[in-house]
């Protein structure tokens, strides 16, 4: 699974989750249409594999991030 998120001017209180996705070309696509023309806004995409850690947060892999 795939998750995008959009962040403004690299801050994490920003962050703004646009959909879960199970392709990543369609995620990648999503990406790019979010932060189309907003200057500021990057995407990020982030890989789930159902693990979770020893205090129950999902471990995430980010395959992907604009500049």
């Amino acid at each position: 699974m795939y998750h995008v998120i959009t962040e403004r001017d690299y801050s994490e209180f920003s962050r703004k989750q646009i959909g879960e996705y199970t392709d990543f070309e369609k995620a990648l696509e999503a990406a790019k249409k979010a932060i189309n023309g907003k200057e500021g806004l990057r995407y990020i995409i982030e890989k789930t594999d159902g693990h979770i850690d020893s205090y129950g947060n999902q471990l995430v892999t980010v395959v992907a991030e604009s500049d």
